[in-house]
């Protein structure tokens, strides 16, 4: 199925290596070990009760150097955590032209989060609701014969990285 759209591209690796990245940049800076569930009032982290405030800082949207400065700000007026979307349209900006660099290296920006005492919670996708021209896809996506977007059609799910993942292994 992924030959008939002409991309020398294989996306299921690629899905596994973005969602490998993620999990990096969640649990592989330092490995974080806790124990988190839940009751009917709040999280239990470590066995006590949180309410977390989350408050949202785009990476793409600044640059290397103001994001400590950001994330500081957003702890001292009283978040508990850092929300970005992961944006696909930024990463992957032509079928198999991959971009982490600068100010959109994913990893550093979950690395800085992590280094101020934050939690991150990443908004994989693929579709964001962020002001971004076809609301976060990739242009290229428009040009694959028979895609529909924001439905369950199988050219999308071939491409679409990260979400699918689960239901590929």
């Amino acid at each position: 199925m992924i030959e008939r759209f002409n991309f020398d591209v294989d996306w299921r690796a690629f899905s596994k290596w973005v969602f490998g990245l993620c999990i990096l940049g969640i649990f592989g800076c330092g490995v974080v070990k806790c124990s988190v569930t839940f009751d009917t009032k709040a999280l239990i982290i470590n066995g006590k009760r949180r309410i977390l405030i989350y408050g949202s800082i785009h990476y793409p949207r600044s640059t290397l150097e103001m994001w400590k400065d950001l994330i500081n700000k957003a702890k001292y007026g009283g978040l508990d955590v850092i929300e970005t979307y992961v944006f696909w349209t930024i990463h992957e900006p032509s079928p198999g032209n991959y971009n982490f660099e600068a100010r959109y290296d994913l990893v550093r920006f979950v690395k800085t989060i992590q280094k101020a005492g934050l939690y991150a919670h990443l908004r994989i996708g693929p579709y964001v609701c962020a002001e971004l021209n076809f609301d976060g896809f990739p242009v290229w996506l428009k040009y694959v014969q028979g895609i529909s977007f924001r439905t369950d059609n199988e050219p999308f799910k071939v491409l679409i990285p990260c979400v699918l993942l689960l239901k590929w292994d």
